[in-house]
């Protein structure tokens, strides 16, 4: 799995465990919707650190939550 899959993967699980569509992400996020979608869709294969901690902020967790998981410990390195 690469970085992006991963960031994508985790906000769409925690958008269904919160029950919260891209919208309501988008909204409480302060992050435009069409950010939020191009994120989630490909359109934005590297979303900066800012747009993931103000997202992460939307959903109420912090980056170390965000990132605390074991698709993101067992990530391989991107530049060999």
């Amino acid at each position: 799995m690469d970085t992006y899959t991963a960031v994508k993967n985790r906000l769409l699980r925690l958008c269904e465990e919160k029950r919260m569509s891209i919208h309501k992400l988008a909204t409480e996020s302060a992050v435009p919707p069409s950010t939020v979608k191009n994120i989630l869709y490909g359109k934005s294969v590297n979303p900066g650190v800012v747009t993931i901690k103000m997202l992460c902020d939307g959903l109420g967790i912090s980056l170390t939550e965000f990132f605390d998981t074991p698709d993101f410990q067992s990530l391989e390195q991107e530049i060999r």
